[in-house]
């Protein structure tokens, strides 16, 4: 399959926003680009004594709100395209859910998989030695991603402070609990969009208690969402999916038995009362909400028309094309955007920023009754302008967050 260049689609999405909102072109030009690209190389020795050198990104997108946002991935196809894509749409992301921060993403070419934990270190620490001081609590705060997780953050952190001579905890977020972390974190991507889907089915009239949903891709995101849709709602999972297949079963699917079976097969296919499935299968399934939570560009113009369900949860980023995306308009199937959808990790780092800031650090209700309100008042904004323009979800969102980034650019005076 030849994927869109990511950072093309943004910017065709940004010139239909510009267009609905009748925004000055010179405007525009600013947010057509990045505001800042870093490139760096970082040499790393190797457990056999080899010296390898390794090619990273951090892309700060845009700042107007407040200091860059974004997480770090570390994998072996990454590219600077995808960098300043995914930058792009964590910079609307932020201002779509009302937080005071800009966007930026992070990454660096290399294949975890293959590379031993002190390798990994070593390549964490060489990553920050890099572009230390373009981060910083007020400046540009990174976040676990792709093929990163807590322990990466915590060597990062460390790093970070080394170098600058104080422990600065806030410099990172996604650590571990016990060196700053906040509780809430693990599932909050999924919790966050469990908030919009609950808010998404109201607006339907849609008893999630008697519904059915089918998700593909089985990482952090799909396994809490399974679990997740089953705990809150009352829902019935009938289909999982991950790279290698998925598992069907129309009396439903329990999700830690699922993933207990993963865990020894490496696999969600074989699960047993569960019939094999691929994953183009899935999307195809007649059920009341499809959760696309693992692959960009999965939707597209040759399928969406055989699409059933009546909501898609876009858990995701990127998991719809924008031919697809008018499609789906057109059949009157209600797509909760990326960016609103899976806004519920960064809202809880913001989260983890904020208990850093003043070092006292929140109860898991209190993060789960916070993040339910930052989800369930974005969703319930860009419904409003989605009502008032006449335009599909996605273009509401884009609509709430430029909206947001361009008057504070404004009272800046930087246009």
């Amino acid at each position: 399959m030849n994927l869109i260049n990511p950072f093309e689609v943004v910017q065709d999405q940004l010139d239909e926003v510009m267009q609905i909102l009748k925004i000055d072109s010179n405007v525009m030009q600013i947010l057509r680009t990045p505001m800042r690209e870093i490139h760096v190389s970082i040499p790393v020795r190797m457990d056999n004594g080899d010296l390898r050198v390794f090619h990273g990104f951090r892309v700060q997108y845009n700042n107007a709100l407040g200091p860059c946002k974004g997480g770090i991935r570390f994998h072996p196809e990454e590219t600077i395209d995808t960098i300043r894509a995914l930058a792009a749409w964590m910079t609307w992301k932020t201002a779509c859910i009302g937080l005071p921060l800009g966007g930026a993403k992070g990454g660096v070419i290399c294949n975890p998989k293959e590379m031993s934990i002190n390798e990994l270190e070593r390549l964490a620490r060489g990553y920050i030695d890099k572009i230390w001081q373009l981060i910083g609590p007020d400046q540009d705060i990174p976040a676990p991603d792709v093929y990163t997780n807590p322990q990466v953050m915590a060597w990062m952190m460390d790093e970070y402070s080394k170098i600058i001579g104080k422990n600065q905890f806030g410099v990172i977020t996604g650590k571990p609990i016990k060196m700053g972390g906040s509780l809430g974190r693990e599932d909050a991507t999924a919790r966050g969009g469990m908030s919009v889907l609950r808010e998404a089915a109201k607006y339907l009239g849609l008893d999630l208690a008697k519904s059915t949903i089918a998700i593909q891709g089985f990482g952090n995101a799909g396994y809490y969402a399974a679990l997740l849709a089953e705990k809150m709602f009352g829902m019935k999972v009938v289909a999982v999916s991950d790279s290698k297949g998925g598992a069907f079963n129309p009396n439903g699917i329990d999700a830690k038995a699922l993933k207990e079976h993963k865990e020894k097969t490496g696999h969600v296919s074989g699960f047993p009362g569960a019939k094999d499935i691929t994953n183009e299968e899935l999307l195809l399934l007649d059920v009341d909400v499809l959760a696309p939570s693992a692959l960009e560009e999965v939707i597209t113009k040759n399928n969406a028309n055989d699409i059933k369900a009546k909501i898609i949860l876009e858990l995701a980023n990127g998991p719809t094309t924008p031919d697809a995306d008018k499609i789906l308009f057109k059949k009157g199937i209600h797509l909760v955007p990326d960016f609103l959808a899976n806004a519920g990790g960064v809202t809880v780092s913001y989260f983890e920023m904020v208990q850093n800031f003043y070092m006292y650090y929140w109860d898991e209700d209190l993060v789960y009754k916070r993040l339910d309100h930052r989800m369930t008042e974005a969703y319930k904004n860009v419904l409003k302008a989605a009502k008032e323009y006449s335009i599909s979800m996605r273009q509401a969102a884009y609509v709430v967050a430029i909206k947001r980034i361009v008057e504070v650019m404004k009272l800046r005076g930087w246009w």
